[in-house]
């Protein structure tokens, strides 16, 4: 009995030494901050903008609304595997607070329209848009159209923008280089059973905050924390040396996923990290979000857990067909065992549909794998948000800074811990800043609407 209980508690100790390498330490987390805003800076500078890993793109974003601007508008919400219509009716409502209605569907994208020509995607998404107007009757209406796109796009103006590059498993060919907003205006007219006036086309990070700024005036950040990771915020204009003008302040896009893309976080890499970024998408591109996102979480998990089973510390050394199959670990599942009340019922189940018989051990030991990768993913996370706060703060040159952030994504706000761990740890950085968190409702639907009708 006694070799039995010894046996266990080496094996347990032998699992939290592998589980030790996601732990990133205080000054870890400084490091990436420091190097993030370093690549922050690079990315605003017209002679290192080329090169730069961190974009930062203008928005042509400058104003947040003052909610003078009543009337319908249409919004579509384009980043993922779902792509959203909606209707937003904006009113006056009591006091001089406005009041934002909306009514909006959800339609799937087949794979097909994610990987084929540009013209069948966008083709797919007018045809969504005429079967949305026809069930609200609005086809008679020519609508203001906001756009939310959440890829990376070099603006000229709020109207046009130039796609850089397909993100999050997109592949449409013939769209790379290309104005969307041109792409979406020519699939409409190609339908010509519906007019609509595209105004404005912003990424989800900026619809998130602009949304949030309605509730919370001190909103000027916004993030996504979702399939993908992304922050934008209020940068002076005097910064922003790819836009002419001094004056006032514009949102900036960091497009930050891309952070890592020139090896700034190469020491912080594990071979899970490289497993998952050669058998991707976009191979060396968005390491940073790689490190976050919801695409990717559930696979590092996956990764671990084939580890821990070669090393014989789990399911007794075997591993089920299932568990060896790329993607079947899906993220949601990493939310629903860390959600587990303690009687594993939960974990049991899940690993039981990927055809494995876990011990109460292997259910332990399963959850602790998917705490270390989403705390990790948390703390990846804070380390970037702090980066942006301390430089706002910095160059406001103000001692305490008070900033509200507007957070939306399925990772943030679906998994039981990554918010506490996350909020503590961004706190922890940003010893001068008083920060506060809303989510947005409706976040990127709504923010594209008051945008355009800012625009």
């Amino acid at each position: 009995m006694l070799d039995d209980r010894a046996r266990m508690e080496a094996a347990k100790e032998k699992v939290e030494q592998i589980l030790a390498e996601f732990q990133l330490q205080e000054e870890d987390l400084k490091k990436v901050m420091r190097r993030m805003q370093k690549e922050m800076d690079r990315g605003l500078r017209l002679e290192t903008h080329e090169e730069a890993s961190v974009k930062m793109l203008p928005t042509y974003v400058r104003s947040t609304p003052e909610g003078s601007e009543v009337g319908d508008f249409l919004s579509l919400d384009l980043g993922g595997t779902n792509f959203r219509v909606m209707l937003v009716k904006v009113g006056e409502g009591e006091e001089g607070q406005w009041s934002v209605k909306t009514k909006h569907q959800m339609y799937s994208i087949p794979e097909d329209a994610m990987t084929g020509t540009a013209e069948m995607l966008f083709d797919y998404i007018s045809e969504c848009i005429s079967d949305f107007l026809d069930k609200h009757q609005m086809k008679h209406k020519k609508l203001p159209l906001g756009f939310t796109f959440s890829f990376p796009v070099r603006h000229e103006d709020i109207d046009k923008g130039i796609l850089l590059n397909w993100t999050k498993g997109f592949k449409a060919s013939g769209a790379e280089g290309n104005n969307v907003v041109g792409l979406l205006r020519d699939a409409i007219k190609r339908r010509g059973d519906f007019e609509m006036d595209v105004v404005a086309m912003v990424n989800d990070t900026v619809a998130t905050m602009i949304s949030c700024y309605y509730e919370d005036h001190q909103c000027e950040v916004g993030m996504i924390v979702g399939t993908g990771c992304n922050a934008c915020y209020m940068e002076e204009m005097e910064n922003v040396e790819l836009v002419e003008g001094d004056e006032g302040r514009m949102c900036v896009n960091t497009e930050w996923g891309a952070f890592g893309d020139s090896g700034e976080l190469d020491e912080f890499l594990l071979e899970y990290d490289r497993l998952v970024d050669e058998s991707s998408a976009n191979p060396g591109q968005q390491l940073y979000e790689k490190l976050i996102g919801g695409k990717y979480m559930g696979e590092l998990v996956r990764l671990v857990l084939l580890r821990l089973v070669d090393e014989n510390l789990l399911f007794h050394g075997e591993a089920s067909e299932q568990l060896r199959t790329r993607g079947a670990f899906e993220t949601r599942f990493v939310s629903q065992v860390e959600s587990d009340t303690g009687d594993r019922k939960q974990i049991y189940n899940i690993l039981s549909t990927l055809g494995l018989r876990p011990s109460t051990t292997d259910c332990d030991i399963v959850r602790r794998a998917c705490e270390s990768v989403s705390t990790r993913a948390a703390h990846m996370c804070s380390a970037g948000l702090a980066g942006v706060i301390n430089r706002m703060r910095e160059s406001r040159s103000e001692d305490v800074m008070r900033i509200t952030v507007g957070v939306d994504g399925s990772v943030y706000k679906l998994h039981p811990s990554f918010k506490e761990r996350f909020h503590a740890s961004v706190r922890r950085l940003t010893p001068s800043c008083e920060i506060t968190f809303i989510e947005s409702e409706e976040g990127s639907g709504r923010g594209a609407a008051l945008v355009s009708a800012v625009a």
